[in-house]
């Protein structure tokens, strides 16, 4: 007789400050409709990677299915995603950037079938700073945004448009920055620089329109625009990137970006401190995430 399949399913239950009963709930449905066994680990924020390396190492799960935000995910990619492993994406955080990128369905049961059962792509992520990076990150504005939105009590989308306004309204003054990349020097003045493996952000704002996430190569889109009000129309959506001669964007694999003064800095999401260097390379096809359809 054969041994049943194991997956595993990794909760973050604080992400987005959302219940996820419902969402727990169906995805063990889901499991005992295909007789596999289903493994879950809940997140408390202490010694989650090596934890989940322990269970990956034990119980060598056939996938690995991820119920949390884009911080959630690369937590689970810095943990198992050189293993020979499917990652499935269950969006349930307050930034969901990669669901968005990737396609997939906001039905939850469309969301399980191609988590559990979907087809697969070979991922790129970026390293910055020897931190993994799966999707955006950026310094400025928006890393200061997020640094906001961390320290605020008011979650989802409302305190996300609060702290945007608050950040806006208080703006720090533009950096100088120099980037090496391609053997070309830019220097400039910026609100802010992204560092792009994808397109888009949670929000559903384009910020890198030639963005692919597996072609061996990242984006750095600079916001060279000292406006207020252009920058607020970028973070808003309301701005077509690749139409204004305000935002330069490089494409390569490897880059040397250094500020004037230290600045805001985030990955994927999640505030990281302020920095006036970063050093970025590609790491190519690194992991595997299920996609609707085989890429």
């Amino acid at each position: 007789m054969e041994a049943q399949k194991e997956y595993l399913l990794v909760i973050n239950p604080i992400a987005g400050g959302n219940d996820k009963t419902n969402l727990i709930e169906a995805a063990r449905e889901y499991a005992k409709n295909k007789d596999v066994s289903l493994l879950e680990y809940e997140t408390t924020g202490k010694d989650d990677e090596s934890r989940i390396k322990e269970l990956y190492r034990k119980h060598k799960p056939k996938r690995v299915m991820v119920a949390g935000g884009d911080g959630s995910v690369k937590m689970i990619a810095e943990a198992i995603g050189h293993e020979n492993v499917v990652i499935g994406v269950l969006p349930a955080g307050s930034a969901n950037g990669l669901s968005v990128d990737l396609k997939l369905p906001e039905d939850v049961e469309e969301n399980l079938e191609i988590a559990f059962n979907g087809g697969y792509m070979e991922m790129d992520m970026v390293s910055i700073n020897d931190k993994m990076s799966l999707h955006l990150s950026d310094i400025g504005v928006n890393a200061e945004l997020i640094r906001n939105y961390e320290n605020s009590s008011l979650r989802g989308k409302l305190g996300y448009m609060l702290q945007a306004f608050n950040t806006l309204t208080e703006l720090r003054d533009p950096f100088h920055v120099i980037i090496e990349a391609n053997g070309d020097t830019v220097e400039t003045k910026a609100r802010m620089i992204v560092i792009a493996n994808t397109q888009r952000y949670g929000t559903g704002v384009t910020i890198n329109p030639i963005g692919k996430m597996d072609d061996g190569k990242f984006e750095i889109v600079i916001l060279k625009s000292l406006d207020v009000f252009f920058i607020g129309r970028i973070l808003a959506g309301k701005m077509p990137l690749d139409k204004s001669e305000d935002v330069e964007i490089i494409s390569t694999d490897e880059a040397l970006i250094t500020t004037d003064v230290p600045v805001c800095f985030q990955i994927d999401g999640e505030f990281c401190g302020e920095i006036d260097r970063l050093d970025i390379k590609i790491l190519h096809r690194q992991m595997k995430v299920a996609v609707p359809d085989a890429t």
